[in-house]
């Protein structure tokens, strides 16, 4: 009698993919590093006299937030639905994200454009005072929330699940467009940190999507998933 095989379990099979995520901790840690090192009064500040101009709008701050569960949701609809693109969306974050890094340590950088907060009463003043203590002011050219929203639209356009609803990558589009408007209408990024994370941006897209020999250059649309 020949032996009896059982279906691998799905989350068994997705369980490999978590090796593209391994560069996370990475980053964190240096992101930590970076926070003591580059200090504010220490740093070259980003800020541009375009910055005064520009209103603080705290409701933004719901937008600004919003850029946490959008890289983590996206990663993870990508890891159960979209293995190939799951490790384009990896593989752009981390060449992005790192060369940020590099960036900030070869070029530490500040911006000077935080708003006292004088009224304690108000909605979204516990959330500023948590964000302005746990994120500081500095390590901001270029913005890591632009590169990453940026990255979190071009993943949801690569998926041709997604793709094939198209309100939903037009959405998250609309929401990564917000994002990165976030960031000076809550004064933690400054307009030229914004210009340099979109340039990084498109330059790592360009690597990543559309160079030649990828699949997301070579492959059109289609309705179907692509396989893992």
């Amino acid at each position: 009698m020949p032996p009896t095989s059982f279906p691998s379990s799905p989350l068994k099979e997705k369980l490999p993919l978590l090796r593209y995520a391994l560069w996370l901790p990475f980053y964190l840690l240096f992101f930590l590093l970076l926070e003591q090192r580059n200090t504010a009064g220490n740093c070259w500040s980003s800020d541009l006299p375009i910055d005064q101009l520009i209103p603080f709008c705290p409701v933004f701050l719901v937008f600004y937030c919003l850029w946490y569960p959008l890289l983590v949701g996206m990663g993870l609809y990508l890891l159960g639905c979209d293995a190939p693109a799951y490790r384009r969306y990896m593989a752009y974050l981390a060449i992005t994200f790192f060369l940020s890094e590099l960036i900030w340590f070869l070029l530490p950088s500040q911006q000077n454009l935080r708003p006292q907060l004088l009224a304690p009463e108000g909605v979204f003043t516990p959330g500023f005072t948590l964000l302005y203590r746990i994120d500081t002011n500095t390590n901001v050219f270029p913005s890591a929330h632009v590169v990453g929203a940026v990255g979190a639209a071009l993943a949801a356009w690569d998926c041709p699940r997604l793709r094939k609803r198209s309100a939903v990558p037009t959405v998250i589009t609309v929401l990564a467009a917000l994002i990165c408007l976030s960031t000076v209408l809550v004064k933690q990024h400054a307009v030229l940190d914004v210009v340099s994370g979109l340039i990084l941006s498109a330059l790592a897209a360009l690597w990543v999507y559309r160079r030649p020999g990828s699949k997301a250059a070579s492959t059109p649309p289609s309705d179907e998933t692509p396989p893992s």
